[in-house]
């Protein structure tokens, strides 16, 4: 079988479970391992499994004969549309989806390939089919995601000015900054505010920008594969009472020349507090 070739090769499978098919109901095939009665929760589980998948992920579509059907055909458009590289078996015979021919490749052979290169195959395109190929690519979502945080500042007449670092098992017990990822239709300062808010119970006043910036080469970040755009802001709280959330295990008041010396912060924050430090003094 397929799942079990794919995981003797050491290729995970993240879904379907490994299981036999217990039934076939409106053209729906239901596994033994679903959990769920309501077909549309049992196919939203399975697509969910798409966001997990890195730069290395893919899906493989078993389709004898050419023929993948209505749902299998749903999971092919939205695989498709999220960037996701889709291999199959056989030749699509019922389907008018727009593949790489490249991308037709028995499961021996599509291990046997990255096993030799350690990667998965490049599409090619003909060269009569780049302006559909054009046409295809065009459709499919972004690769990035779009993240706001940055420093949080916290001073009173009193004191020194302190800023706000937290330590996340997303990057390896390391210190970091507040933020996340933007949400569709949602201003920057906006999201930042909502993160602040979210991370720390914290209210903030978003100040000036600091930079905007591609993620640090090899900086280790726990989803790799993913492209990510940072962009970096001041912000002010007037209160050091942090509730964290279940985003973060640790947080710090420190001063920020202070943070540089002394703490293990991750690549993509350091930058950022680097540049901090030039426009803050």
């Amino acid at each position: 079988m397929v799942h079990q070739l794919f995981t003797q090769a050491g290729i995970e499978v993240l879904a379907p479970a490994f299981s036999e098919i217990k039934s076939f109901e409106k053209g729906f095939a239901v596994l033994k391992s679903d959990k769920e009665t309501d077909y549309r929760m049992i196919e939203l589980l399975y697509l969910h499994h798409l966001k997990h998948l890195s730069e290395n992920g893919f899906s493989y579509f078993v389709n004898p004969e050419g023929y993948i059907g209505k749902s299998t055909s749903y999971e092919l458009g939205i695989a498709q549309a999220t960037n996701v590289r889709c291999f199959f078996s056989e030749k699509i015979s019922d389907h008018p989806a727009y593949i790489h021919n490249n991308f037709v490749m028995s499961p021996e052979a599509l291990v046997g390939y990255i096993n030799n290169n350690n990667s998965l195959p490049e599409p090619k395109t003909k060269r009569n089919e780049k302006k559909i190929h054009q046409l295809w690519q065009d459709l499919i979502v972004p690769g990035s995601v779009v993240a706001v945080g940055g420093i949080i500042e916290h001073y009173s007449f009193k004191q020194e000015k302190e800023v706000l670092l937290v330590k996340t098992h997303k990057w390896g017990g390391q210190y970091s900054v507040v933020g996340g990822k933007v949400r569709r239709n949602e201003r920057l300062d906006d999201a930042f505010r909502r993160e602040i808010l979210e991370e720390t119970g914290l209210k903030a006043s978003i100040g000036e920008h600091i930079c905007t910036f591609d993620q640090m080469k090899n900086s280790g970040y726990y989803l790799s594969g993913i492209h990510h755009i940072f962009v970096d802001k001041i912000a002010r709280v007037e209160s050091k009472k942090v509730r964290l959330n279940e985003e973060a295990q640790e947080y710090i008041w420190i001063p920020p020349s202070v943070a540089l010396k002394e703490l293990q912060i991750e690549p993509n924050a350091r930058h950022t507090f680097e540049l901090y430090s030039k426009i803050s003094n």
